[in-house]
């Protein structure tokens, strides 16, 4: 039997351990990896994630700090697997992803007016959430829009009509022309011009 071994290239360093050789997530990428591990193992062992009042609190805190300093990375390690679950469920629903994007900080806003939308009292509020929401610059929902129709010609068509429309303004220059020679003879007397004067 032949044995079969794949190129390798020689140039190209392996990292020393796993977590050298782990991509650098932020704090919103590390925390989605972690509660999909937790929520993992909870289906696999069946044991269901509860959060107690001490782990929503937590998971509160965690949230606060990270919304009000954008480059704070906090020791996800440190807390346990129902108050990471709950932040990483608050962070998913609101996408407080803790980023320093506009484009981030628009999809929170468009979040915030949809729950607007269907948590308001009465129509009024819904109809002022729905307007908002619908002149977001992406959404577009009011924004009046323009066709154009391209038009393909051939060379021919297209000379043509290049010719027609400077003919057209030759004879619009023609007829200035002509109208400023008649208002200089009225304003001068007929036959002369603004040299003779």
């Amino acid at each position: 039997m032949e044995q079969i071994v794949p190129n390798i290239d020689e140039d190209v360093s392996l990292p020393a351990n796993a977590k050298e050789a782990f991509p650098e997530l932020t704090p919103a990428q590390e925390l989605e990896m972690r509660a999909n591990t937790i929520k993992l193992m909870s289906d696999l062992t069946g044991t269901p994630l509860v959060p107690t009042k001490e782990n929503s609190d937590a998971a509160v805190d965690i949230a606060k700090q990270m919304v009000s300093n954008p480059k704070l990375r906090p020791d996800f390690a440190k807390y346990p697997n129902e108050t990471l679950a709950m932040l990483a469920g608050m962070v998913a629903q609101m996408n407080v992803s803790i980023v320093e994007e506009l484009s981030d900080f628009k999809l929170y806003v468009v979040n915030k007016l949809v729950q607007e939308v269907e948590t308001a009292k009465d129509s009024k509020s819904r109809i002022a959430a729905i307007r908002s929401l619908g002149e977001i610059d992406g959404v577009d929902a009011f924004k009046r829009r323009s066709e154009v129709t391209h038009k393909i010609m051939s060379i021919e068509e297209v000379e043509e009509e290049l010719l027609l429309t400077l003919s057209n303004l030759e004879d619009k220059i023609i007829d200035v022309e002509a109208r400023d020679i008649v208002a200089q003879e009225v304003k001068n007397g007929p036959g002369t011009t603004q040299t003779d004067a």
